[in-house]
């Protein structure tokens, strides 16, 4: 039984030391059996297995035609819608004289001169001239306060309860007077009438502009309230 045993090993021994040459004759055996089959023509055998390709189907592109839009006219304008005359209108012929004669002697029917115009130095401007904002402005003598003493309170305003402000628009002229008030803003029920009355009676001292008097335009609230 020993003797087996060391005959086994010692063969196991043998193919372990040939076992890298035997790996090598086996790469080499198969790398010839490749490059052998890589340079083997491969062309077919018979005439009916030679293989063509296929008639490829030729398409053919049709040449687009580009369209061009015509400007078109522009339309024709509208029409008048005729007016209706009535029927029952009569004209009148006047009679045209074809005898009449040309008179050169004649004096000749010219219309009036016109106005001269006022002076170069413009007086008659500057008299009616009327400022909004001067460099004095005109002041009432007596206050506000004194004008709104003179207000007789209207006795249908004061049955209505009605109560506000009156706002007048005048010109103080140069000399200080009153001229064409009138009423801007109302309260109406005699009111307006009653500061109209007022505004009339007041005196300013005039507005002057570059040390002149001038007419100035002004306005003034008067204040209606009934007593608690």
């Amino acid at each position: 039984m020993s003797e087996s045993i060391i005959k086994n090993k010692k063969s196991k021994a043998d193919l372990r030391n040939y076992y890298n040459l035997y790996l090598e004759i086996s790469m080499v055996i198969t790398l010839g059996i490749l490059v052998a089959l890589f340079r083997m023509p491969m062309r077919p055998s018979g005439k009916g297995d030679n293989f063509s390709m296929p008639h490829q189907e030729t398409v053919h592109m049709e040449k687009i035609v580009q369209t061009v839009q015509k400007a078109l006219p522009p339309p024709p304008p509208v029409p008048q819608v005729p007016v209706a005359v009535p029927n029952n209108s009569v004209i009148n012929d006047s009679p045209i004289d074809l005898n009449s004669e040309l008179n050169v002697n004649a004096p000749l029917n010219l219309p009036s001169k016109p106005p001269p115009p006022p002076d170069s130095t413009g007086t008659q401007k500057q008299q009616r001239q009327v400022f909004v904002v001067v460099e004095h402005m005109p002041k009432l003598i007596g206050g506000l306060g004194g004008l709104q003493k003179k207000i007789v309170y209207p006795k249908l305003a004061r049955e209505a309860g009605i109560e506000g402000r009156v706002y007048i628009q005048f010109i103080v002229n140069k000399q200080g007077r009153v001229e064409n008030p009138k009423v801007i803003r109302g309260i109406g029920g005699g009111c307006d009438k009653e500061a109209l009355k007022v505004v009339k009676t007041a005196r300013f001292t005039p507005g002057l502009q570059r040390g002149r008097p001038v007419n100035v335009r002004y306005s003034l609230p008067i204040v209606f309230k009934l007593e608690d």
